[in-house]
């Protein structure tokens, strides 16, 4: 029985996931499943390697869409595997603190 080819890999879908996960790989910087910074210097097959990770999987119905794709980890995105996961979002800026609200003074020997 020869194997189905999958969808994102033919044709007009594979032309919008190539084009779409350029994007993402220009633009995000966080992976979507651990929340952790991913850095693009290193290569595949590295597990920390960047990826282009489908939030619903193909196999369940996702599509190539700009909206259905998120950057991740490599390991990340191999134990989500085509699992269903709640979308996180990790675009929270950090808390900023204005040196006025930090003490005036201190005791620095009690350190």
């Amino acid at each position: 029985m020869p194997q189905e080819k999958k969808p994102h890999r033919l044709g007009t879908e594979r032309g919008q996931f190539e084009s779409n996960r350029k994007r993402i790989l220009a633009t995000q910087e966080v992976c979507g499943i651990c929340g952790r910074p991913v850095d693009k210097s290193i290569k595949y097959p590295h597990p920390m390697s960047p990826t282009v990770d489908h939030i619903i999987p193909v196999a369940r119905g996702g599509s190539s869409d700009i909206g259905n794709l998120q950057l991740a980890h490599r390991c990340c995105n191999r134990q989500k595997s085509d699992k269903l996961t709640e979308r996180k979002s990790f675009e929270q800026a950090p808390e900023l603190v204005s040196n006025r609200a930090l003490p005036h003074t201190f005791d620095w020997h009690t350190l």
